[in-house]
């Protein structure tokens, strides 16, 4: 008897050693997504300075395209149920869902508002010219095109995105950084919003896999640590993610059925006014607004794009607008960033509705910026 128990627990141990070794070896199936040296590319988001050396084109994503479940097709079979962030809403933005907390979603709101526009919270809107020697904006947008490559590779959500993004400018606010150290701290960057964000967040070690071990773990521990002082761990903002959220629930009453097109559109848009270092000066409800705007007018441009409903709820008019919305319009075109694809080829999936795609308008109406009538 003492033979067989003695027989039973060495064959668990076995099989849990076997177990173990498994999970090493696949610890590192991802694919090496290599940033290369920054240098100056034409036709990112601000003209090429003409001193610097010949242009360097970003290699790309060598991973595999994955199988994913088309949301499309998810949201048409299941016509009984709403998604939860296009339920029926009033004019106030309020959803008759209790998940979306009707009683007090304007107290969320404008709590959200008094912090976005915390200067603790809030990078320098001119900190590449009065603070960085050897970064440009042109670096900071192949960075940035990068990093929505390493969160498509890791499945990140987007949140974890938007939060480097905002990690990086307040850091870089702050700090003057070298060029050799960008891609360590938007890898530390990434980490950190993965560790506030993701239920399983990636490892260090995948961090420093993704870039070809170009840095070791010790380098982006100890930038993670900088990063955090930088910030006095504050880790928490609202994002542009945040209230386009509640801007596109306002703008789907409009329509009978949810449009999924409209929703896909502005996470595209926002995704690309993250390439733009001229965004950085807009508040995120602000760019949010702006999205929810370029978006509408793409969709139906002979329609005015803003409305009383969405005025009230984002505190702006058009001419509030104006500036950021143009700027967001020449993104969408590929008047500006034009060499940055990473963003752009993710939206011409189909599970995304292809909204890379979709044709624009050259020219918004200068009418359209006009204040709304009731």
């Amino acid at each position: 008897m003492a033979d067989q128990e003695a027989s039973v627990r060495i064959t668990r141990a076995a099989k849990k050693r076997a177990a173990v070794a498994m999970a090493d070896e696949q610890t590192y199936t991802k694919k090496r997504v290599v940033l290369g040296e920054l240098k100056n590319v034409s036709n990112i988001s601000v003209p090429v300075d003409t001193t610097s050396g010949a242009e360097q084109q970003k290699p790309k994503c060598r991973s595999k395209s994955k199988k994913v479940k088309n949301p499309v097709t998810a949201a048409t079979t299941k016509t009984t149920k709403k998604p939860v962030d296009t339920v029926a809403t009033d004019s106030d933005g309020k959803s008759d869902d209790p998940q979306m907390c009707h009683s007090y979603v304007s107290e969320i709101h404008e709590y959200l508002r008094e912090m976005e526009a915390d200067p603790r919270r809030r990078p320098l809107p001119n900190y590449i010219e009065s603070v960085q020697k050897d970064i440009n904006a042109n670096m900071r947008g192949i960075l940035v095109d990068w990093l929505v490559e390493v969160a498509e590779e890791y499945k990140l959500v987007s949140d974890t995105l938007y939060l480097s993004i905002s990690y990086i400018d307040r850091f870089l606010s702050l700090n003057v950084l070298n060029r050799q150290k960008l891609q360590l701290l938007g890898v530390s960057a990434m980490l950190i919003a993965s560790k506030y964000v993701e239920i399983s967040p990636p490892h260090v070690e995948e961090f420093c896999y993704i870039t070809d071990n170009t840095y070791k773990k010790e380098e982006v521990v100890n930038m993670e640590a900088d990063l955090l002082k930088s910030l006095k761990f504050e880790v928490g903002n609202p994002t542009i993610k945040t209230f386009l959220r509640r801007f596109n629930r306002v703008a789907q009453e409009t329509y009978k059925t949810t449009n999924l097109q409209l929703e896909f559109l502005g996470y595209y848009l926002a995704e690309l006014s993250l390439l733009d270092y001229n965004c950085v000066k807009f508040l995120p409800s602000l760019v949010a607004a702006s999205v929810m705007f370029v978006a509408r007018f793409i969709i139906r441009p002979k329609t005015l794009p803003w409305c009383s409903a969405l005025e009230k709820n984002s505190g702006y008019r058009p001419a509030d607008l104006k500036e950021c919305v143009l700027t967001i319009h020449d993104l969408y075109l590929s008047r500006r960033g034009g060499a940055l694809q990473a963003v752009r080829e993710k939206y011409k999936q189909h599970k995304f509705k292809c909204v890379a795609t979709m044709p624009s308008s050259p020219e918004i109406p200068a009418s359209f910026f006009e204040d709304v009538k009731e």
